[in-house]
C-alpha cells in the first residue's frame, strides 16, 4: 500500500507536464494490451472460421459429387438427388452456408464440362439457389447487385437475360461492367446489342476486357456493325471501331467513310486508321482532297494510309510535302516516293542543302 501511495503522491506532486506524459503512456499502454488481445482473438475466430468453412465444403462438395452420379436415364430427378436438393434449400436459406454453397458449385462448374456442367446449372435451379441471386439485383448496395450479376454470369445462367439487361445503364460502372461481361461471356457476339441501348461511357478498360471475352470464341461471324458506327454514344463508336478492324468488316467501309467527317477528332483518326487497316483506297481522294482542313493527327494518320495505298498519281502530293514541318509526315512521304520514283527520291538528297534533311533521305534509301 505504502509503494502505491507513494507513486499517488509522487504524481500528485510532479509538474503538469510529467502528469500529462504518465497520462499519455497509461493510455497508449492500455490501448496497445486491449490491440493485443483483441487481435488474439480475431486470429483465433479467423482459425475457427476457417475450419467451419473447410468442414461445410467438404460436405457440400460430397453432396454434389453425389448428386451428379446419382442420376439415371428413367427419373428426371433420382430419389437420391431429391434428397440432396432439399438439402440444398434449407442451406441456402442460411446466408453463411449459401455462399459456401455457392462457392462450390463455381469451383466444380470450372472442373468439369459437358452434361456434368449442365447437371450443375440445373441444381442451382432447382436448390432454388438462383432465386437468392435475383433477391440481390433489389439491393441498395451497388457490390451486392454487381455481384450477383457477376455469380450468374460464373455459372451460365442465360435465362436471367431480361432481368440482368434492366442494368445497361446503371449510374454505376461496377455494375454496367457485369452487365457487359455477362452478356458478351454467354452470348457472344449477339450479347453486343446491348450496344444499341448503351446511353453511359464505355470505357476504354471496359473496350479491352470485352474484346478480350471475344477472342476466346471461335465463330468470326458478328452482327452488322453499321448501327453501332453511327451511334449517339461516342464510345460505343470507338469501340465498334475496333471491332471494325480487329474482324476486317470491309462490308461497312461505307458507313467508315462518313466518320472521317465526325464531329470529334479522336473518332476521325481511328477511322482513317481503320479504313487503313482494310485499304479503303476511297479514303486516299477524300482525304487528299481536305489535306489542308485536316488537324496534324489526322494528317499523320492519312499518311500512314498513304503507305500502304499509294498510285503513280500520288507522285505530286508526295513532292509537296516531302519538307513537311512534321518528322513523321516527312518520312512517311519521303518513304512513299522511294517506291514510286526512286530517281526523284534520289534527287532529293542531291538538291537539299541541309545535312540533317540528307541524313534522313540517306536512312530511308538503306532500309
Amino acid at each position: 500500500m505504502k509503494s502505491y501511495q507513494y507513486l499517488i503522491d509522487y504524481f500528485e506532486n510532479s509538474p503538469p507536464i510529467i502528469q500529462v506524459v504518465w497520462v499519455v503512456c497509461c493510455v497508449f499502454l492500455v490501448s496497445i494490451v486491449s490491440l493485443v488481445l483483441y487481435l488474439k482473438f480475431l486470429r483465433s475466430k479467423l482459425r475457427k472460421d476457417e475450419k467451419i468453412v473447410a468442414k461445410f465444403q467438404k460436405e457440400y462438395e460430397s453432396d454434389l459429387i453425389s448428386y451428379l452420379y446419382a442420376g439415371n436415364e428413367e427419373e428426371a430427378i433420382s430419389a437420391e438427388q431429391q434428397i440432396i436438393i432439399d438439402k440444398l434449400k434449407i442451406c441456402a436459406a442460411d446466408e453463411f452456408k449459401r455462399r459456401i454453397v455457392v462457392s462450390t458449385l463455381l469451383r466444380l462448374r470450372n472442373e468439369i464440362s459437358g452434361e456434368m456442367a449442365e447437371a450443375i446449372q440445373k441444381l442451382y435451379f432447382q436448390s432454388g439457389l438462383i432465386t437468392y441471386a435475383f433477391k440481390k439485383f433489389k439491393s441498395n448496395k451497388w457490390y451486392v447487385v454487381a455481384k450477383g450479376i457477376r455469380e450468374l454470369t460464373q455459372l451460365q445462367v442465360k435465362e436471367a437475360h431480361d432481368k440482368v439487361m434492366i442494368f445497361v445503364n446503371h449510374p454505376k460502372k461496377e455494375i454496367r461492367k457485369e452487365v457487359q461481361l455477362y452478356l458478351v461471356t454467354l452470348f457472344h457476339f449477339e450479347g453486343l446489342k446491348f450496344l444499341d441501348l448503351l446511353e453511359t461511357p464505355l470505357s476504354e478498360w471496359d473496350q479491352i476486357q470485352l474484346l478480350e471475352v471475344l477472342q476466346r470464341f471461335d465463330e468470326q461471324e458478328i452482327p452488322d456493325i453499321n448501327p453501332w458506327l453511327k451511334s449517339t454514344n461516342d464510345s460505343v463508336v470507338a469501340f465498334t471501331l475496333k471491332l471494325a478492324k480487329i474482324y476486317n468488316q470491309f462490308e461497312a467501309k461505307d458507313t467508315l467513310l462518313e466518320l472521317l467527317a465526325h464531329p470529334q477528332k479522336k473518332i476521325r483518326v481511328e477511322a482513317i486508321q481503320v479504313l487503313c487497316h482494310l485499304q479503303v483506297f476511297e479514303a486516299k481522294d477524300v482525304l487528299k482532297n481536305k489535306f489542308g482542313e485536316l488537324s496534324l493527327e489526322e494528317q499523320i494518320a492519312f499518311f500512314k494510309l498513304l503507305e500502304n495505298i499509294f498510285e503513280t498519281g500520288d507522285e505530286p502530293f508526295l513532292l509537296a510535302h516531302v519538307n513537311h514541318e512534321n518528322f513523321e509526315i516527312k518520312v512517311s512521304a519521303l518513304k512513299v516516293l522511294k517506291i514510286l520514283n526512286f530517281e526523284k527520291f534520289k534527287s532529293l538528297k542531291e538538291n537539299s542543302a541541309m545535312p540533317e534533311y540528307v541524313k534522313i533521305v540517306e536512312f530511308i534509301e538503306h532500309n
